[in-house]
């Protein structure tokens, strides 16, 4: 895609299949064939339906789960390439071919300039160590404080910047709140002074009063340290206050990805002007007279997906060439990119 110097994550042809035991074949299909990149000091944003793969492609860009195939890059050095290491015969069925073992480097001094904050922080959290262990523990496994002085003052700098109270270092996680737990994940994220950072739907399990304070928080955050997002969530209205460009997935494709104005005001691909449909407006009439888009039928499982276009099961224009061909991901406006044939 962009050749733009300020890239500071980019993706091409990534995938990630997870193997089912007792099944031939890949298994689960999460990721297929995903190439973008996030510009240095950004925030993209990523929806679509629940297990289209939003999770699984913010992990695996980090790494967290290997990679299939594809090629991640990151502030201009190659961190992981691979071939794919399955092919799809004339018969359409995928089998799998031998590859040259992957390139890859030690993750270790990249996990202190990327980190993730996790979707459900009572499950992140460790119940056995305190706030201030588990903030602690990042700044330990770098070794970036001799002085037991300092790594407190670290530690209660942390708490204070994600507007906790210092006391709070030797609580438990059970203690507090879903928001207060959830500005512990943001802490410990933090920790190591990261560069980028994946938010894994972080307001997702918060009351509505407590996200709009952890969506400013991010938002002050990301202008006073420099950071740089991908930014996962269901709710389109809070990923268009926040994000700079917008991605849509479906089914663990890549469907559209444009700048969140020009996203909301043009969408080019019939599932993101589905997504766009739903959305609620405040204007009761305006509301009446909108036309909401009802896909029907239910979402193809991502260990058999439809050949061609995947969502052409669901699409209302789909044509023979949808069920038959995959589209090309192209651009089709100035950093507007869509996957359609009939665009």
């Amino acid at each position: 895609m962009s050749k733009n110097d300020d890239i500071l994550v980019s993706v091409e042809h990534l995938k990630k299949y997870f193997p089912v035991k007792g099944v031939k074949g890949p298994g689960v299909q999460a990721v297929e064939d995903i190439s973008m990149y996030i510009k240095r000091g950004e925030t993209l944003g990523l929806v679509g339906e629940s297990g289209c793969g939003k999770t699984t492609l913010g992990r695996t860009i980090l790494q967290l789960h290997p990679p299939t195939s594809g090629k991640i890059t990151y502030d201009g050095e190659v961190i992981y390439e691979g071939a794919n290491p399955w092919e799809t015969g004339e018969n359409g069925v995928m089998k799998a071919v031998k590859v040259p073992k992957p390139k890859q480097v030690n993750m270790l001094p990249y996990r202190r300039k990327m980190q993730i904050i996790f979707q459900d922080p009572s499950a992140s959290l460790d119940p056995r160590m305190t706030v201030g262990e588990i903030i602690g523990e990042a700044l330990d496994i770098h070794k970036l404080f001799s002085s037991k002085t300092d790594r407190l003052d670290r530690i209660k700098e942390l708490l204070s910047t994600v507007g906790l109270n210092t006391e709070h270092a030797n609580r438990y996680p059970h203690e507090f709140s879903g928001g207060q737990q959830q500005r512990v994940g943001i802490a410990r994220a933090l920790a190591v002074n990261p560069e980028f950072i994946v938010c894994d739907e972080p307001i997702s399990a918060l009351d509505v009063s407590i996200q709009s304070q952890v969506v400013n928080m991010l938002e002050d955050m990301q202008k006073e340290l420099g950071l740089t997002y991908l930014f996962i969530a269901h709710d389109l209205s809070v990923v268009r206050h926040i994000s700079n460009r917008i991605g849509v997935m479906y089914l663990g494709s890549m469907v559209e990805l444009a700048e969140s104005y020009e996203l909301n005001r043009n969408p080019l691909h019939p599932y993101t002007q589905t997504l766009l449909s739903a959305v609620p407006v405040p204007d009761p009439q305006l509301s009446r007279s909108r036309q909401r888009i009802i896909l029907e039928g239910d979402i193809p499982s991502p260990m058999n997906p439809p050949t061609g276009c995947r969502f052409h099961t669901r699409c209302p224009h789909a044509t023979d060439k949808c069920r038959g061909v995959v589209p090309e991901f192209k651009e089709y406006a100035p950093d507007h990119w869509a996957a359609c044939h009939n665009l």
